[in-house]
């Protein structure tokens, strides 16, 4: 991991939400932007970034470091259901359920990508996208059933499936287990589409954080507490896991990195439309990215 790299990369991140919160307040993104533009990286951008990502050599050693992640990624859950078992017992159902569910599913798929691929290149994002796999099964399933207290089997295995990001992730291990070449117009396309992730997936966070209008309320014990399990403690218990068992240094950076992000913005819109309390939710969400923005470099200068 290259130290100035990191910091140009934190350097920009930090510009993007700024600019994406600057014009979110000057109403040029007006209030439906956000779904839009959350549609366009999750639906196509994200996708083609990750088919690129898989441009390498597959082998029995790139194969193997492959279900490395997917383990890492699959322990990751786990941890963080045990514990959402013991950590918000204390309080009523609607928070508990906000904060079980942003504990539960983080924010990972979406600004985790850019990170791992910031930091690590396109490895990172490539050991990124199958790191998600584990995440987006919880998300569809136990995720729900949080809010719901049930989930339809079928259609949460559809939803995980058919995910775009999925989608881009079948074709990106086709395209390297067989080494078919897409043609030179199309590559260029993915391409070029793919290297928007980063720019877009800032100025969207920072037209999130443009909403709170009194951040004073951000500020609260509780939401500390949930930002300390969410973003330090989680990756702390993973990052010891990896070191003990020694994975690969890029394995584990990524996936810590990946574990270090913060609620899923899934989080507030759910909370609304199941009957937890939506306005803590939103909270939750913007607090804990705001955190880590901080938190990455911190991160990053552990795992070097």
């Amino acid at each position: 991991m290259n130290l100035d790299s990191m910091w140009l990369l934190q350097g920009t991140m930090f510009l993007l939400v700024v600019t994406g919160f600057l014009m979110r307040k000057k109403n040029i993104f007006p209030p439906e932007t956000k779904g839009v533009m959350t549609d366009m990286v999750l639906s196509l951008i994200l996708p083609c970034n990750i088919v690129t990502s898989f441009r390498s050599e597959f082998n029995a050693d790139v194969l193997g470091k492959l279900v490395t992640v997917l383990i890492v990624g699959v322990c990751a859950q786990i941890v963080s259901y045990l514990v959402n078992m013991a950590a918000y017992n204390k309080y009523e159902p609607g928070k508990k359920k906000v904060f079980q569910y942003g504990t539960l599913v983080s924010n990972a798929g979406f600004l985790g990508n850019p990170v791992a691929e910031g930091v690590y290149g396109s490895i990172g994002l490539m050991y990124a996208s199958v790191y998600c796999i584990p995440l987006r099964v919880v998300m569809w399933s136990a995720g729900i059933a949080l809010f719901t207290d049930k989930t339809d089997k079928k259609a949460a295995v559809k939803k995980v499936v058919l995910h775009p990001c999925m989608i881009g992730l079948y074709l990106g291990l086709f395209l390297m287990i067989t080494g078919i070449s897409l043609p030179g117009f199309v590559e260029n396309t993915v391409t070029m589409v793919g290297r928007c992730t980063t720019p877009l997936t800032m100025l969207l966070i920072g037209c999130f954080i443009a909403e709170i209008e009194d951040f004073r309320s951000v500020f609260t014990p509780d939401i500390l507490y949930f930002c300390a399990i969410r973003i330090v403690l989680i990756p702390l218990i993973l990052f010891m896991g990896c070191r003990l068992f020694h994975v690969d240094s890029v394995i584990t950076g990524t996936s810590v990195l990946l574990a270090s992000m913060p609620a899923g913005s899934t989080t507030a819109i759910l909370a609304a439309k199941y009957g937890g309390d939506y306005v803590f939710g939103t909270k939750l969400v913007v607090f804990s990215t705001l955190l880590t923005l901080l938190s990455i470099p911190v991160w990053c200068l552990v795992l070097m």
